[in-house]
């Protein structure tokens, strides 16, 4: 009977020291930082992987995910009147169909986000060189998105919405969506960080509950506790137990460089290491364009900044205005980095670097428009 006491005592301790190391933090130090760089590092522009077949439009935001067997992307167009969200395939990651739309401007103006609907893949499989799957909650597919009801390049108040299906979402067909914003710039519990619009939205599950729920929403938003329409934009969170009700979560932004631009979040877990792929853009001191960085956490909720080099930044004719808006997978050892580029003429497409040479896109943009002369 001792025996079996004894059996279970150490049965227990063993489990114990699992979880210890399994929940063990590492400080994030400069040879983490120097690590996670050279790990996810892309010195090699493929180019152009996806543009507008016209110039009355733009595309923007990829969010790229794995079924079956290929490989998917969710990216935005604009075109004058506001986001909408569309899907397009891949067997290799460079070469990219279009497919069609995921959500489309609402036919009924009374709609919040009749005008803009630009959306986000959530709860994707996080880890670095993983599934890249893109999995359910309560039976379906999720997406956030950021939405209003005015007319223009991201105009008006802009609040962030919930929308799901329980269709694949490897077939374009219109996600249904809450009724309401589950964030407002409005609400009563707005910060002084998220007053003004709200932009980008990225949803993640907290499986060890490290905030003490279900679900973190990183988003970026415009705000000032002075003037909100002209303060800067960052990075802050939010967080669900139901993917529907969502509350702010803590008393600071987790990304702030008090001018110009942080944002965009997007996550991968890599090792025991949290890694957040971001944009910064108009810092002042720093590159005036718009740019690629990341940010490491053992815990979600504090984030060290990167402090060398740029991921990405614009180096070649067909990004030469901003190189921004990450979103990295690794698969086969390799590391794309597919990112928004935009030129001098403001053409702007889906471009890639990656961790290898793997040559040369042959896709351009189309010739750009002609500059009206001023009279």
């Amino acid at each position: 009977m001792k025996i079996k006491y004894l059996f279970i005592a150490i049965a227990a301790l063993l489990i114990s020291s699992c979880k210890a190391q399994k929940y063990k933090k590492r400080d994030i130090n400069e040879t983490v930082m120097q690590e996670i760089y050279n790990e996810i590092k892309t010195p090699y522009k493929y180019g152009l992987v996806m543009v507008p077949t016209d110039n009355s439009y733009k595309m923007d935001c990829p969010s790229v995910f794995r079924k079956d067997g290929k490989w998917f992307m969710t990216y935005l167009i604009y075109d004058g009147r506001g986001y909408e969200t569309w899907l397009a395939e891949s067997d290799d990651l460079l070469h990219w169909k279009h497919l069609g739309k995921v959500m489309s401007f609402s036919e009924n103006e009374q709609h919040w986000d009749v005008n803009q609907k630009a959306g986000y893949i959530s709860l994707q499989d996080p880890t670095w060189g993983g599934s890249y799957e893109w999995e359910k909650y309560d039976g379906k597919y999720w997406m956030s998105y950021f939405g209003g009801d005015s007319k223009g390049y991201e105009a008006g108040v802009l609040s962030i919405g919930m929308a799901y299906t329980k269709e694949s979402p490897t077939k374009p067909h219109e996600f249904q969506r809450l009724e309401n914003p589950v964030l407002t710039p409005k609400d009563k519990d707005a910060k002084w960080w998220d007053n003004s619009t709200m932009y980008k939205n990225s949803v993640i599950r907290d499986k060890d509950k490290l905030t003490g729920h279900n679900f973190i929403m990183y988003y970026n938003a415009r705000g000032d506790s002075i003037n909100p329409a002209k303060g800067a934009e960052r990075i802050a969170m939010a967080v669900s137990d139901d993917m529907k009700q969502w509350k702010r979560y803590g008393n600071k932004p987790l990304i702030n460089h008090h001018k110009g631009i942080s944002g965009d979040a997007y996550i991968q877990r890599i090792k025991d290491t949290w890694v957040m792929f971001y944009f910064g853009a108009f810092w002042t001191g720093w590159n005036q364009g718009a740019f690629n960085r990341f940010a490491v956490s053992n815990d979600l909720v504090n984030w060290t900044d990167w402090k060398g080099d740029d991921l990405i930044r614009s180096s070649e004719p067909y990004d030469n205005m901003f190189a921004h808006k990450s979103f990295v997978v690794k698969h086969n050892g390799v590391v794309y980095h597919f990112y928004c580029a935009v030129n001098k003429a403001e053409q702007r497409g889906i471009a890639v670097a990656t961790s290898k040479d793997l040559g040369k896109s042959e896709t351009n943009f189309v010739a750009p428009p002609e500059k009206k002369e001023k009279k």
